[in-house]
């Protein structure tokens, strides 16, 4: 197996699958995800992941397929294992670093989780070139965010970081920050998530990971939330690796695009269509698509009102295409929430703006820091004395 070679195993696309089957309010995109996580599970020979999603009732149990893939499954293994015990007799350590490489490799393949980690552990441990020890755990990364283990994720991501500085290459080091930036966003860190993949937006090859348009996707949705405006142009409107891309995500070109030049009212569709149609179908995104709705909402009023000393509600509620009612719900909520810097006069209907100074914003953070500090003290003296 040549050192560079990055498997994608186990297969995230079918991950991907379970959690749209899993999900009933995405039943419109049950049929193409049954018919595609069955054949990804055949493909692959995945027993021990057939079981899982069958016991869950995500699929039915064909009890024929199910032996037929164990046999496969121990029939390999048995292969595997033959190879393994020839080279620790007749080989060097690099073959039986391989041989550990092939089983555990195969483990992750079928979707055995536990067995699969405790293989690619003891492979770690016994092979000695640094670039596939970083494979490795990169494959340990993987096999957490196909389970959505979390900790698991963490932990590896952690000691992958850990290997890289010792002296991992160009590629390897491109790779980890798609893994990193892809964790930051399901764990709700839009801004670091955003600028690791935007980094690696130039020179992306972890395809073992994501597909290209769904991290250009990834790429946009994070990036629109947290960039400037004239950030938003340089790097993601003109962007070369965008644009080429652009033409198979309409909805997310719709709202990059609307955002920037101000038409709040095609705003707001684009981001009712992003909603449906990438946050809430994606296993990554779909627990934070609400709050991504309201931020890029919050993001649009800040961005028209901050042009304004004042507005009329309806001049308002014309801009982003909805109604007086709507508009005064929302801007309330967002107002008592201290999200907009802003009055609403329903007398007269007017909408004033009343930014604080980067003074009076700087006075507020030194005093939240300051009683942060002073419960600290607090709590540390009670335990001196």
């Amino acid at each position: 197996m040549a050192e560079e070679e990055v498997l994608p195993i186990p297969n995230l696309a079918l991950a991907q699958d379970y959690f749209v089957l899993s999900s009933p309010s995405l039943a419109h995109l049950h049929e193409n995800a049954r018919k595609s996580l069955l054949e990804g599970i055949q493909a692959d020979q995945m027993a021990p992941y057939y079981r899982i999603v069958t016991s869950a009732s995500v699929l039915p149990l064909d009890q024929s397929l199910l032996e037929r893939m164990e046999k496969e499954n121990k029939e390999e293994l048995e292969k595997i294992e033959e190879r393994l015990e020839e080279a620790k007799k007749t080989e060097g350590e690099t073959d039986i670093a391989d041989a550990l490489r092939a089983r555990a490799n195969y483990l992750t393949r079928i979707g055995d989780k536990d067995k699969a980690v405790e293989a690619q552990k003891l492979a770690l441990e016994k092979t000695p070139g640094l670039g596939s020890r970083i494979d490795i755990v990169l494959s340990l990364i993987r096999i957490g965010f196909f389970f959505g283990d979390h900790e698991m994720i963490t932990q590896y991501l952690t000691q992958a970081e850990e290997l890289v500085e010792k002296g991992g290459d160009w590629d390897r080091r491109n790779r980890l920050k798609v893994y990193r930036g892809l964790h930051s966003l399901s764990i709700r860190q839009f801004k670091r998530g955003g600028e690791l993949l935007l980094d690696a937006l130039s020179t992306f090859t972890a395809t073992e990971l994501i597909s290209y348009n769904d991290f250009v996707a990834s790429t946009i949705i994070a990036n629109v939330l947290t960039l400037s405006r004239p950030d938003l142009k340089k790097k993601l409107i003109i962007a070369p690796e965008v644009i080429q891309v652009l033409p198979e995500l309409p909805t997310l070109a719709d709202l990059m695009k609307n955002l920037y030049d101000s038409h709040y009212d095609k705003f707001f569709v684009a981001l009712a269509a992003l909603e449906q149609t990438h946050l809430k179908p994606n296993r990554i995104l779909a627990p934070h698509a609400r709050f991504y709705v309201r931020e890029m909402r919050i993001l649009a009023y800040n961005q028209l009102l901050e042009s304004y000393r004042s507005l009329t509600l309806d001049s308002l509620a014309r801009s982003f295409g909805v109604s007086i009612d709507f508009v005064d719900s929302e801007l309330s909520r967002f107002i008592a929430s201290g999200r907009l810097h802003c009055t609403i006069d329903k007398v007269n209907g007017v909408v004033e703006t009343n930014r604080p100074s980067v003074k009076h914003a700087q006075y507020e953070t030194v005093v939240r820091q300051g009683d942060i500090l002073l419960n600290a003290v607090q709590r540390l003296s009670k335990v001196l004395y």
